[in-house]
């Protein structure tokens, strides 16, 4: 049986890291055929990570991520799936993990779909608000009592912390421009192929 064509579309997905108040959030455009790894990769950009962690994508119940040759995980590889295999319409939403032992789980939810644009990055951050937490910082909790040192000049860890943290650290900063440029170093668009 043929394989039938899918044609790529652009999907804007707002993207919100769980229990962070005020709100962490990036707005994306991506290209509806780049794998889930590929997202992922566009995912560490535009929140701030760096990669150092186990991941995976949640969608109906189903886990897309590395695949492990052991199989102590149950996922589906996400570098064989693309977006618009799961994805297909506005106001569907799926969640990625990273950091198996943080926890920092994502809500990627679907806000628009697009007509393919060729002139387009293949991914483009649009929006955002607030810093990333550092890795290692211990979940959402961890991060709640590190902020609390940083502002703390007369607390025992204060400079240990910041020391830590690479001497400063702004929780409101977001550099829309930056994220951009790291996003076209690292985003190819996929090559065209025939999708199942």
């Amino acid at each position: 049986m043929a394989k039938q064509k899918i044609d790529p579309v652009l999907c804007q997905i707002k993207v919100v890291l769980r229990d962070s108040q005020p709100p962490i959030w990036r707005r994306i455009l991506v290209r509806s055929d780049l794998s889930l790894r590929t997202i992922h990769n566009v995912l560490q950009v535009v929140m701030g990570w760096t990669n150092s962690h186990m991941h995976q994508f949640l969608f109906k119940e189903k886990s897309y991520g590395f695949s492990d040759s052991d199989g102590e995980l149950e996922m589906t590889d996400d570098s064989k799936v693309r977006l618009q295999q799961l994805v297909t319409g506005k106001g569907q939403c799926l969640t990625y993990e990273y950091d198996f032992g943080d926890s920092w789980d994502h809500y990627l939810s679907v806000e628009e779909v697009l007509p393919m644009d060729n002139n387009k990055p293949p991914a483009l951050c649009l929006a955002g608000s607030r810093a990333c937490p550092p890795e290692d910082v211990g979940g959402m909790g961890g991060y709640e009592n590190f902020l609390n040192i940083i502002r703390a000049p007369n607390h025992a860890e204060h400079e240990d912390t910041l020391r830590w943290v690479g001497g400063a650290f702004d929780p409101d900063a977001f550099d829309l421009n930056a994220v951009n440029r790291q996003l076209q170093r690292t985003v190819r668009p996929p090559r065209a192929k025939t999708l199942a």
